[in-house]
């Protein structure tokens, strides 16, 4: 449980509150991107050694696009909304950009944005920097202009600045050295290629980490379609574990969450690792580690069984395009994967539950799940 008495109780609550603010202005955007990708890919998608593409100038290519956008803003409206909580209207604009920035790499020098990691660091920052300029005492004539021009202008020019100039170096460094480590590996066991790459994959769903290991399995979709194939096992995995867990214990969850769980299931199914970015940016101490179990479970199954994908995606849909050698060694990885995530969420968060005396989602929630748990 949380020590130090009210102050860190009340400190927790407001970068709790912060962080669900962002999660639920987040979810729509998550899920009608997520949706109109995969729906594009089921219906319009045809299976070239390119990957699973949608051919140019369809409508299915269109629909696509629209739900690209939906998830280029995903990462800058949580960041915008965890700002907007901590520090109000001034904080909203440093917090988008922010946002924006963290997710697009090639801002500051690096093949890969920070996801939504970077987002959520953004949007405290925004805040909280926000929060401090607030403070500064102004004259009076001044007072007017602070929080339409000078706060947000400050604030958005500093975060900016920052995440180019700081933070953006050891965010391409990173990038760059996961690769040349990846490339020593391949010689290793298939088993803990297996588990490092289903780590990775499973880590940041669309970060650095996970973009590294996804553009090394699509290098050598070619040469060495093994690689892929665990790769596309453990793409999948957070978004269909996340999902099981909603209807697993759903008194764990609220509504917005379960129909975020629907549609999670529905986006792994088409191995878009994203649908579990809600949970995940909700809950981090507790769902990153289940996805990571689950994905390292079945990235080692992948390799053990010597799973290929010959095309750069991942998820069933891959085998349901007739990519992957090796498919029904390829479900039960995908399966066993899901499984051990799911199993691992909800343990962990029950575990959470009981720890605070309250449901996850408040008093009430904690009054029925003390009773059924006195009960069982």
């Amino acid at each position: 449980g949380s020590g130090g008495g009210a102050g860190r109780g009340g400190e927790r609550s407001v970068t709790y509150k912060a962080l669900m603010n962002g999660v639920s202005y987040m979810i729509p955007f998550v899920v009608v991107g997520g949706l109109l990708i995969a729906a594009s890919l089921a219906l319009g998608g045809e299976t070239t050694p390119e990957g699973i593409v949608i051919p140019d100038g369809s409508f299915w290519k269109a629909v696509n696009d629209i739900g690209t956008v939906g998830f280029e803003l995903m990462i800058p409206i949580l960041a915008g909304y965890i700002a907007y909580a901590i520090a109000d209207r001034p904080a909203l604009a440093p917090g988008m950009v922010g946002g924006w920035i963290a997710a697009h790499g090639e801002l500051y020098d690096s093949e890969a944005g920070a996801g939504f990691i970077g987002a959520i660091v953004a949007g405290f920052l925004a805040g909280y920097l926000v929060l401090w300029i607030k403070r500064v005492r102004v004259p009076r004539f001044v007072q007017p202009i602070m929080p339409v021009i000078v706060i947000p202008i400050l604030a958005t020019t500093a975060l900016g600045l920052f995440f180019v100039h700081v933070l953006g170096n050891p965010i391409a460094w990173v990038f760059e050295h996961l690769t040349d480590w990846l490339g020593e590996l391949t010689g290793t066991s298939a088993a803990l290629l297996g588990v490092i790459l289903g780590l990775m994959i499973s880590f940041d769903m669309g970060g650095p980490v996970n973009k590294t290991a996804f553009l090394f399995g699509a290098g050598l979709v070619a040469e060495n379609p093994e690689i892929m194939g665990m790769c596309a096992a453990a793409i999948p995995v957070p978004p269909l574990g996340q999902g099981l867990a909603t209807l697993i214990r759903r008194r764990l969850y609220d509504g917005q969450e379960r129909e975020t769980g629907l549609a999670a299931l529905f986006m792994g199914f088409f191995g878009i690792t994203e649908g579990a970015i809600p949970f995940a940016a909700a809950r981090p101490a507790r769902v990153i580690p289940a996805n990571l179990l689950g994905g390292a479970a079945a990235g080692a199954v992948a390799g053990l069984a010597t799973v290929t994908d010959a095309v750069p995606h991942g998820g069933p849909i891959v085998a349901a395009f007739g990519a992957v050698g090796g498919t029904p060694m390829f479900l039960v990885a995908v399966v066993i994967g899901t499984l051990v995530t799911a199993l691992t969420t909800v343990a962990l968060l029950s575990l959470e539950a009981g720890e605070r005396g309250t449901g996850a989602l408040g008093v009430a929630g904690g009054a029925s799940m003390t009773g059924a748990d006195g009960a069982g």
